[in-house]
């Protein structure tokens, strides 16, 4: 089986959540000179042996429960210098059980099992992308954003992803919750990043955006001109120009 591009584009970077591979990495970026590829794995080893041995497990997961190390949600995940902390997620728990002993179907017990890692792990300073939940759900991340969507329309909510707080991937509706708050109903910026669970800087950005399209826009409405002139990607240019022409946006 080859290995694509894009497998090795989304994939790849997901190995160093776990810990001999973060040892790796971090040898192989910080003493490059000193240690080869052989050598950073045995040293890798050796450490995490000796680590084992001197720090043994005081605590115990409940049933249901697993320990992923999660993008720290001031880190964006295509940063240079990511930072990761540790996080504890109920993938299931007794109540999941007894709503299917009731005979709630598993989908629901999905969307909400999704809902509440994603909280969890942001209560715990981390914050989980569709990949990551795919990771432990085995699951496509293409599939993962469709339960996490249904979730948050059917609770009229937005749930702290990194789409929705770094402002990565496509969250139209995130964008439009905002600037509406924001621009049409006069609402204070810092209380609209409280009511979307989104971080104040994400809230910053969209207006940021949002205020660059809209010149550029109103002097020429050319999205190719837009893109270039505010150097925004076309399709999040496009996301933004849907906003300020939608005619009942503002009313």
């Amino acid at each position: 089986m080859s290995i694509t591009t894009d497998s090795i584009k989304r994939y790849n970077a997901a190995q160093y959540r776990f810990f001999k591979p973060a040892v790796v990495n971090f040898f192989a970026r910080e003493f490059p000179k000193f240690f080869g590829p052989v050598m950073r794995e045995k040293v890798a080893d050796e450490l995490i042996s000796l680590f084992n041995t001197l720090s043994p497990e005081t605590k115990r997961l409940k049933p249901g429960q697993i320990l992923w190390n999660a993008l720290h949600k001031n880190t964006r995940g295509d940063s240079p210098n990511r930072k990761y902390v540790p996080v504890v997620l109920t993938i299931i728990n007794d109540k999941d059980v007894k709503q299917l002993i009731k005979g709630n179907s598993m989908a629901t017990i999905t969307k909400n099992a999704v809902a509440r890692i994603i909280g969890e792990a942001y209560e715990q300073g981390g914050i989980l992308s569709s990949r990551d939940i795919g990771l432990l759900t085995l699951r496509e991340p293409t599939q993962v954003s469709r339960i996490r969507k249904t979730y948050e329309k059917e609770h009229k909510c937005t749930l702290p992803h990194t789409g929705a707080l770094h402002d990565m991937g496509s969250c139209i509706s995130h964008k439009a919750t905002i600037i509406r708050k924001v621009v049409a109903e006069k609402k204070d910026p810092a209380n609209v990043a409280c009511e979307c669970q989104h971080s104040q800087q994400a809230v910053d950005n969209y207006l940021k955006n949002y205020q660059r399209v809209k010149t550029a826009y109103e002097y020429n409405q050319d999205l190719n001109y837009v893109h270039v002139v505010t150097g925004i990607s076309k399709h999040v240019v496009k996301e933004y120009v849907n906003i300020l022409t939608n005619e009942t946006f503002f009313t």
